[in-house]
C-alpha cells in the first residue's frame, strides 16, 4: 500500500515539476494539468492515510511524519488552486514551500519502504 502511495505522489511529482518550471518560465498551463496534479495527490494522499490509520508499512514515525507533510502541502495546493480558478497571481513562496514540503515528504515515504 506504501508502494502505491509512493507512485501516486511521484506521478504527482512529475505533473508538478512540469508546472512549476512552467510558471517560472513565465508560462501558464491549462486546468486540465492542474487537475491532474492535484487527483495523483489526493489519491495518494487518501492511501497513505490508511496505510497509516492500518498501520502498515515499516518507516513507523517517517509514513505519520510524511502523512502530515503531505497534508500540508495539499493545503496549499488547494489555494494555489483557487487561485489558479479566481485568474489570480501565484504566490512564489507558496509554490516554492508547496514543491519543497511535498517533496520532503515523498523523500520520507520513499525512506520508510
Amino acid at each position: 500500500m506504501l508502494t502505491t502511495a509512493a507512485v501516486l505522489f511521484g506521478a504527482g511529482a512529475l505533473v508538478g515539476l512540469y508546472m512549476v518550471v512552467r510558471y517560472f518560465q513565465g508560462k501558464g498551463w491549462p486546468i486540465g494539468v492542474a487537475l491532474v496534479h492535484g487527483l495523483f495527490g489526493a489519491s495518494g494522499l487518501v492511501v497513505l492515510a490508511w496505510a497509516v490509520y492500518q498501520g502498515l508499512g515499516t518507516g513507523g514515525y517517517l509514513t505519520t511524519i510524511a502523512l502530515v507533510l503531505f497534508v500540508g502541502a495539499a493545503l496549499g495546493g488547494f489555494v494555489l488552486f483557487a487561485a489558479h480558478l479566481r485568474g489570480q497571481a501565484f504566490s512564489r513562496p507558496l509554490v516554492v514551500i508547496h514543491a519543497g514540503v511535498a517533496a520532503v515528504g515523498l523523500v520520507l515515504l520513499l525512506l520508510s519502504l
